[in-house]
């Protein structure tokens, strides 16, 4: 750690993201790189130590060997939470930090509203609408139901906040289970195979790592209610897309809300696109007006820790992905 480290900022805002670093720390030499090819020859020339990184073209080409295999780089602050994208990393040379919390109401919202959508049957009457047919409408209160949570971090206890406002029975599955606000019962890992069937609502918040990869699989899904609608804001590989699309298919749920996937974009001819029961939308639960400024914001904060030799916040353990 040095008191005036060379900075990168690895996202396709960064003009604004300079602007805001350089506001509070005039006197450190902070570079721009708004491309993946661009980042491990920068890297390279500016020997920097800092690298506050954007997963701004998803994670295929996201270039994590200039990151985790650099001489010079000490910390790299991912401007979002998942950190996957990075692989493992030697926690003893490299410190990698995230931006969780930063888009936790936002993606709050959208679980809130994806179940509205679905109680409220809004795509149906769309279709009726758009085909000018004024048939039999149906809604259906979630007060009363109950969420299964998956993950409570940040993103997982803002859901829980809102579903207990809206009158919901609230389950949560932490890795570590503890009493958590808004959330009625908090079950281990282990428990999921007597949640299932417990949920009208199954929300995914977890991170991807090798014990979630698959975690909703085909036997958790075929142990859900025909009435469940399932939520998946986390990674692509939590829920096994082939399983989901056989359950959605013979609607044994009832339909799915899909921020996430295991190919992003979603290839033109993905089955997915053609399933009545689902909403898709492109991985855009966490992106709101204003989003990556507080998440630089975040980072500013912690540069100056970094500079001070305290403590940085956020440090994601490479074992646990969190």
């Amino acid at each position: 750690m040095t008191s005036k480290p060379a900075v990168i900022l690895h996202t396709q805002n960064g003009a604004a993201a300079k602007k805001t670093v350089e506001t509070s720390h005039p006197d450190l030499s902070v570079h721009v790189c708004e491309s993946y090819t661009r980042l491990p020859e920068l890297i390279s020339d500016t020997g920097a130590e800092v690298v506050y990184s954007v997963r701004f073209a998803g994670s295929d080409s996201f270039p994590k060997k200039a990151l985790v295999q650099s001489d010079t780089v000490k910390w790299v602050s991912i401007g979002g939470s998942g950190t996957d994208h990075l692989g493992q990393w030697d926690a003893d040379w490299l410190t990698v930090t995230n931006a969780a919390g930063v888009a936790a109401d936002m993606m709050a919202e959208y679980v809130l509203g994806m179940m509205l959508a679905f109680s409220l049957d809004l795509r149906g009457f769309m279709r009726a609408q758009a085909a000018h047919e004024w048939g039999k409408g149906k809604v259906t209160p979630i007060k009363g139901r109950t969420a299964l949570i998956l993950g409570l971090g940040h993103t997982g206890q803002a859901v829980a906040a809102r579903c207990k406002a809206m009158g919901m029975n609230v389950l949560g599955v932490r890795a570590q289970p503890k009493d958590t606000e808004h959330v009625d019962q908090v079950y281990g890992m282990a428990d999921l195979p007597d949640l299932w069937n417990r949920a009208d609502y199954v929300i995914v918040c977890v991170p991807l790592l090798d014990s979630t990869r698959g975690l909703v699989n085909r036997q958790a899904l075929h142990a859900m209610k025909p009435e469940t609608v399932l939520i998946d804001v986390s990674r692509g590989g939590v829920v096994e897309e082939g399983s989901l699309i056989e359950a959605l298919t013979s609607r044994s749920i009832s339909g799915a809300g899909l921020d996430v996937f295991a190919s992003e974009p979603l290839p033109q001819d993905h089955p997915l696109w053609n399933l009545s029961n689902v909403a898709i939308t492109p991985h855009c639960s966490s992106v709101f007006e204003g989003w990556e400024m507080s998440s630089v914001e975040m980072f500013t904060k912690n540069l100056a820790r970094y500079r001070q030799g305290r403590p940085l916040r956020n440090i994601v353990n490479p074992k646990r992905g969190y």
